[in-house]
């Protein structure tokens, strides 16, 4: 009998519960994976809380992204056998020894990066991707925000973007995470705690603001990043660590410039399995090339992930972060 963390109600990081979990059979077109490592990542703090309904109710494993090895593989799968290497960022049901999981929504791991770096990638590189390379398709000369600097995405896409020829501007709340995102790619981070970002931004780029803001954090720093665009820039939010934003007129937008307004979530961006293979490549490339190095930060053992959630709330965490089965 395999364990996992099972959510039985919403609440704090006290419901995530470790008990014994049958993953069951693969049936046809699924395998079934031996985890070696999980990620952890904000959304599922969102599942668990809350803020995002359960999928098919309770209980339910939380958990968005893992890595590891083919133990058994069902019908119709011709490019899968047990004993590779995969990976996957999906909806839920990441935090397990073992899970069977639709092949169509794994991708072999290349040589030359470990189960850890690719279970702390796969969700926030692959975010890191759409958002650099397709949301808004950042160039040399470029200038971007992005919020949470230090946080798993944003050690990411700093050096993606970096490495693109942008300008990047980030924020962060102590001089340890000033510190860490200058080492991954940020030319310029605010202290938000000390200096109000939308003057440290203006003072940066000397008036001329920003091209795009990249905000995970949302009503704390809204609508203060619409600020720092100039006009017909876009401002994109993709998560919501410090609660929703809240709603606003349309003519905002076009008050601060004819701005630009959008949120993407990564499983619409990669729902075609053409665009989940090219997100991953893309990002297998950059990570390969040594433009992007992924550092894993805290490691947890799977039966501690309660603690795990407390430490990613109270920002005790940096960068990438994962469950060790």
């Amino acid at each position: 009998m395999s364990e996992a963390i099972r959510i039985h109600a919403n609440g704090g990081p006290e419901v995530l519960t470790y008990e014994e979990a049958d993953p069951g059979r693969p049936g046809s077109g699924q395998i079934l994976i031996q985890h070696t490592a999980i990620g952890l990542n904000f959304i599922d703090v969102y599942y668990r809380s809350g803020l995002y309904p359960a999928p098919g109710g309770f209980p339910f494993i939380p958990g968005s992204e893992a890595a590891g090895m083919v133990l058994e593989v069902g019908q119709d799968i011709g490019w899968l056998r047990p004993g590779d290497r995969v990976a996957y960022a999906a909806t839920t049901g990441a935090y397990a020894k073992e899970r069977v999981i639709d092949a169509s929504r794994v991708v072999k791991i290349p040589d030359g990066i470990s189960d850890e770096q690719a279970a702390a990638m796969m969700l926030k590189g692959m975010t890191a991707e759409y958002l650099l390379r397709r949301t808004f398709k950042v160039k040399a000369g470029d200038t971007i925000l992005f919020h949470a600097a230090a946080g798993g995405v944003g050690l990411i896409l700093g050096q993606w973007a970096k490495h693109l020829g942008a300008t990047v501007i980030g924020t962060a709340s102590s001089t340890d995470k000033i510190e860490l995102a200058k080492a991954h790619g940020f030319d310029h981070v605010i202290n938000y705690k000390e200096q109000d970002f939308v003057a440290g931004v203006a003072a940066i780029t000397g008036g001329r603001k920003c091209d795009v803001v990249y905000d995970s954090v949302g009503n704390d720093t809204f609508p203060a990043s619409l600020d720092c665009l100039k006009p017909l820039g876009m401002f994109v939010s993709f998560g919501q660590s410090s609660g929703p934003i809240p709603p606003f007129s349309m003519s905002l937008l076009a008050q601060k410039g004819s701005l630009f307004a959008t949120r993407p979530t990564l499983f619409v961006y990669n729902a075609r399995r053409e665009d989940l293979d090219a997100s991953a490549a893309a990002l297998f490339d950059v990570v390969l090339s040594g433009a992007v190095e992924i550092k894993i930060n805290q490691r947890y053992a799977l039966k501690d992930a309660g603690k795990a959630h407390a430490d990613l709330e109270g920002r005790r965490t940096t960068g990438t972060t994962v469950l060790v089965p």
